[in-house]
């Protein structure tokens, strides 16, 4: 090994989690996962890496964003980008399956330029939730929203948006407006960059780099700078010519229907329909969306200026910038859509597509906002409930080492978390010191004459302390211990109280 120095450090667009992150994200995670459950969700995992093959083609200008390995054994292999193409590649494998809500937490991978400070990584975690399965038009989609509104206001974001769109309309306008069918994707790439750029730098894009004739950008800037709620559909379907598109009707179609639905869930309050958005990945088929907050958009002097900057850099060359926070936004904080095409180019039978739509949370941004919202005094770095403590001295005096192991035996075989200090004599008061450093709420005192006449103290610590503490008899003391547990916060409520705030 060289002897040579070297930095030592992560790589870039990645971090270590620690401590009272950890905590933070944990509580992320269990509380999606129950939202997830509750709609009947089962679970999936599939490999970090799948073979180069599978993610070629699906995810449009972004493909190049996609981290390949070495050639190991004849294979060649990718990080996956997502969880979907994973998922659809499953489903293609097991034909058998043809119906299924699955929800999968796991880390993906990509080469793009970070934002650390907004959860823009190039290692992440996605929590996505999919329905698979040939159902009626729009009922597992309107669900699917229900979810993203039920996690995110579970979570205590608040003010977010539903951003939405139909990739039926999207096409039929720029069918109606003369863009040639070859270069669609292209065009809807540069449309759904309209949330970081303005309207000038889209059509630039469009015309001067795409070539797409300047008549025909200044049709497309028409529609796709509309936006609202249910009431732009009845605008769309005065459009005679929208409306001789068989895409386009179809696509507001789709919409009326999708609309009564979320009445029904109550959620069409948090939708805004907005003709701009466009999502980049190739294999949505019909309904789009994004769910945003008011720091999801770059500075407004910044997304242009970021925009030309990485345009310079060659597309074979890995995006080298460090943390880029000031000139980015915290972006979409979950998105997704229907993509009833992704199974079938997987399969070689015929009826080998199943329709699916999904929702998938980015945890890193989602940690960014709710890290900033509150005080880290609620946040600690164990669930530990319960320090155990021995008070003694004099000749003869032994520390009650064994003693407070034993009774750290009986808390965790009770289900209560506990700890003690690791040393055979050690002062009262730095294991007071050890506790309140830790925010352990209760101390669970051994008394030199009390404990072995059966008799232990319980004394609340730190923000729950009051009085000197109660004396019970040993046999008492794990159901007293669980009352007093159940009036202090622990980390199970962390989210709850950040939904108080």
């Amino acid at each position: 090994m060289s002897s040579g120095k070297f930095q030592l450090k992560v790589p870039k667009g990645t971090k270590d989690w620690a401590d009272k992150d950890m905590v933070l994200r944990t509580a992320i995670f269990d509380t999606i996962v129950s939202v997830f459950k509750r709609h009947g969700g089962v679970t999936l995992d599939t490999p970090v890496f799948e073979l180069k093959e599978i993610l070629a083609g699906k995810y449009g200008e972004d493909s190049k964003l996609i981290y390949d390995l070495k050639d190991q054994g004849g294979e060649l292999c990718s990080l996956r980008y997502d969880l979907t193409v994973p998922f659809a590649r499953y489903l293609a494998m097991n034909p058998t399956v043809q119906s299924m809500k699955r929800f999968h937490i796991a880390k993906v991978y990509r080469r793009d330029q970070p934002a650390m400070t907004k959860g823009r990584m190039r290692e992440f975690y996605q929590c996505d939730f999919d329905i698979a399965g040939t159902f009626e038009s729009m009922i597992p989609d309107a669900e699917i929203l229900a979810i993203g509104v039920e996690t995110l206001s579970d979570l205590g974001i608040k003010d977010f948006k539903a951003k939405l769109n139909h990739r039926g309309i999207l096409d039929g306008i720029f069918q109606t407006c003369g863009v040639p069918e070859a270069d669609v994707r292209k065009i809807s790439s540069a449309v759904d960059k309209l949330d970081k750029l303005p309207w000038a730098d889209v059509k630039k894009e469009m015309t001067i780099e795409k070539g797409l004739p300047e008549e025909v950008a200044d049709k497309i800037g028409e529609y796709v700078k509309l936006k609202g709620g249910p009431e732009l559909l009845e605008q769309l379907k005065a459009d005679q010519s929208l409306m001789s598109n068989t895409s386009a009707k179809a696509g507001v179609d789709d919409l009326t229907r999708l609309f009564e639905y979320t009445d029904a869930y109550q959620i069409t309050s948090y939708i805004s329909f907005d003709l701009s958005l466009a999502r980049g990945l190739d294999y949505y088929t019909g309904l789009i969306y994004e769910f945003v907050v008011a720091s999801s958009a770059p500075p407004p002097s910044a997304g242009s200026a970021a925009e030309k900057k990485h345009a310079k850099k060659s597309k074979d060359k890995y995006i080298d910038d460090d943390d880029n926070s000031e000139n980015v936004g915290v972006g979409s904080i979950a998105a997704g859509g229907r993509y009833d095409k992704l199974v079938g180019m997987f399969s070689n039978s015929k009826k080998g597509d199943i329709p699916c739509v999904g929702v998938s949370f980015g945890v890193e941004r989602l940690f960014s906002l709710i890290k900033a919202s509150i005080n880290e005094d609620q946040l600690r770095a164990n669930d530990t409930e319960v320090f155990v403590m021995a008070m003694g001295g004099g000749e003869g005096w032994t520390g009650f080492l064994k003693e407070r192991m034993a009774v750290s035996k009986m808390l965790w075989e009770a289900g209560i978390k506990a700890e003690f200090q690791y040393k055979t004599k050690v002062k009262f008061r730095q294991q007071f010191e050890a506790a309140e450093k830790a925010g352990i709420p209760i101390a669970l005192i051994l008394g030199q004459e009390e404990y072995p006449n059966g008799y232990v103290k319980i004394k609340m610590l730190g923000t729950h302390a009051a009085g000197d503490g109660e004396t019970v008899k040993v046999e008492d003391m794990i159901p007293t211990l669980k009352e007093k547990i159940a009036t202090v916060n622990s980390t199970s409520a962390l989210i709850e109280s950040i939904r108080q705030l």
